[in-house]
């Protein structure tokens, strides 16, 4: 088995999340906040992810030992590199997550239930209690759960399968759809800095993290069969996962139209 192999595998998932009804639902400013109120949860726990790979396959302790595979050492550290201190419009040194929270309040969104989030899972040291205490919607939860587990069970070829087939190989795509809905849905809104946001991610995951996650991938399984067959399971897992996430938001967009 192989990336190509993967990719067939995956389609299916892949063309529900790319021809989703929700990309159609954002039409206004209030759409907008709710979109990004929901998605903000999968910026942050992909940098989990990350984390997780970089500890699993760089050397995050001390002492320090180099580790065993060079090649793939390298990919993730430029990865997380861009990931966890990239440049904003004004030439400052952020994380993508906390340019995505930054975009939010600068257009309004709200983040409150974010911050009471990530305080919750501060105050118990246990992110499983605090996504189940949450009142965030069962979609959203379950898609954190999901990538919990898979960073809780330690297997790297599965943690890299959720990073590289269930994120980085889809924002390009589904990021350049959001942001079409956004330039022909809301002209009047200055959105400037979510849309930096999003074309950053379009740059970087197009021209270089995505094919650097598929060469991890590939260093991670090699002739391994049966971790080829685990990459194809986790990644279909965590495209459901997302088409579940997208889902959630397309509720809560219908459910306060309703309410209008």
């Amino acid at each position: 088995m192989n990336i190509s192999i993967i990719n067939q595998k995956i389609q299916l998932q892949k063309d529900i999340l790319l021809q989703h009804p929700l990309y159609e639902k954002v039409k206004t400013i209030d759409d907008l906040h709710q979109f990004l109120e929901c998605h903000v949860y999968a910026v942050w726990d992909f940098m989990s992810l990350l984390k997780a790979l970089q500890n699993k396959l760089t050397c995050t302790t001390t002492p320090w030992f180099a580790s065993q595979n060079p090649e793939t050492r390298y990919l993730i550290n430029e990865i997380v590199l861009a990931e966890e201190s990239d440049l904003t419009m004004d030439g400052k040194r952020l994380s993508h997550f906390e340019m995505y929270v930054d975009a939010m309040k600068d257009c309004g969104a709200q983040t409150a239930e974010l911050e009471s989030f990530l305080e919750n899972i501060n105050d118990t040291k246990n992110v499983f209690i605090a996504i189940k205490k949450s009142d965030l919607h069962p979609k959203i939860k379950a898609f954190l759960d999901f990538t919990f587990r898979i960073i809780e069970e330690g297997k790297t070829h599965r943690i890299a399968s959720a990073f590289t087939f269930g994120r980085e190989d889809l924002i390009p795509n589904m990021f350049t759809e959001i942001l079409k809905s956004f330039q022909q849905n809301l002209p009047e809104t200055d959105l400037s800095k979510l849309i930096y946001y999003f074309e950053r991610h379009i740059e970087l995951d197009a021209d270089e993290h995505g094919p650097m996650a598929m060469q991890m991938i590939t260093e991670l399984c090699r002739e391994d069969e049966h971790k080829w067959k685990e990459v194809e399971e986790v990644s279909i897992l965590a495209l459901e996962k997302r088409i579940g996430l997208w889902d959630a938001i397309e509720e809560k967009i219908e459910a306060k139209l309703e309410l209008a």
